[in-house]
């Protein structure tokens, strides 16, 4: 690690939790949090011990600090030509490179960590875990399907929650399974969505992505069909699950938001991207943890 890198790194110059926040988008953890969730309470059948719940949610948010800092990392010079990101923290000199790549590192040693804290099975998974959530950033550099690679980082989460709260992969695999399957198809299908503000940027520059390669009708189009897989697979996964009318109803709530999300969006105009990848999104993830939480609870009343 070069002087330079690691200017910002000392005392003298210390960014604010604000900025290291911002840059993480730790907010954002509500796209994963809800799922990772679920598969908690699937594999506890209920509300896991405080224990396991407190390192699974300290996993989580390690896992996805380590990612989305490597991603900022990887991407601070592409960041600094695109004019919709050339304010984020790295390019416009707020945090240091040898900061954030020293965040990386921690981030990445504490998930590592408290993975084998909840059991030798999810200690030995968490290093290809990590190699999934960090191969984003260079993926999208040689292949257009990127946006699936994304989704399986973020279903990685039930299927790692289940596994913390088991230790093993005995019984019914299906439900974590096709609750993974959906997650995938959901986030990959709304990525879609967001990475059609820098189509003709990323095509510009040899970046690859769906709206750059195929072009942003048929992107959107993509994530409309994604989007009709998620329904179908969240179905599946409440089937063999038998799950009640609570999260049946928290899944038509999901199907609203969804639908609501690709009105608001269309070839002709990105302006509500943000409204559509952001709010209604986390607001999916939610209704369906707490659809499954109070379909739980309806039951044993």
């Amino acid at each position: 690690m070069s002087a330079e890198e690691l200017e910002g790194v000392g005392p003298s110059s210390r960014p604010g939790l604000r900025t290291w926040f911002s840059l993480v988008r730790f907010s954002h953890s509500a796209f994963a949090l809800p799922f990772a969730l679920m598969g908690a309470w699937l594999g506890a059948g209920g509300a896991p011990e405080p224990r396991v719940l407190v390192l699974v949610l300290f996993s989580l948010v390690a896992a996805r600090t380590a990612a989305m800092a490597f991603n900022r990392l990887l991407d601070r010079d592409i960041d600094a030509a695109n004019p919709r990101t050339r304010g984020r923290e790295l390019p416009r000199g707020a945090l240091a490179p040898g900061a954030v790549l020293v965040s990386v590192l921690l981030s990445s040693g504490l998930f590592v960590a408290s993975a084998f804290l909840l059991n030798p099975l999810a200690g030995k998974l968490s290093l290809p875990v990590l190699l999934v959530l960090l191969a984003y950033s260079g993926i999208k550099r040689i292949h257009w399907a990127s946006h699936a690679v994304l989704g399986l980082g973020l279903a990685l989460a039930p299927l790692g929650a289940w596994v913390a709260v088991r230790g093993d992969l005995a019984g019914d695999l299906r439900p974590p399974l096709l609750l993974a399957a959906g997650v995938l198809t959901w986030m990959a299908g709304f990525d879609l969505i967001y990475a059609c503000q820098d189509a003709d940027f990323d095509r510009r520059i040899g970046l690859h992505s769906v709206p750059a390669r195929f072009g942003v009708p048929a992107a959107l189009r993509a994530s409309s069909l994604s989007h009709v897989l998620t329904l179908v697979l969240l179905a599946a996964f409440a089937s063999v699950a038998d799950l009640g009318w609570v999260f049946w109803t928290a899944l038509g709530v999901a199907a609203v938001l969804l639908v609501w999300q690709h009105a608001i969006v269309s070839t002709d105009d990105l302006s509500r991207v943000d409204l559509a990848f952001f709010t209604l999104n986390g607001w999916v993830g939610v209704g369906l943890f707490l659809g499954l939480v109070l379909d739980g609870l309806a039951r044993r009343a």
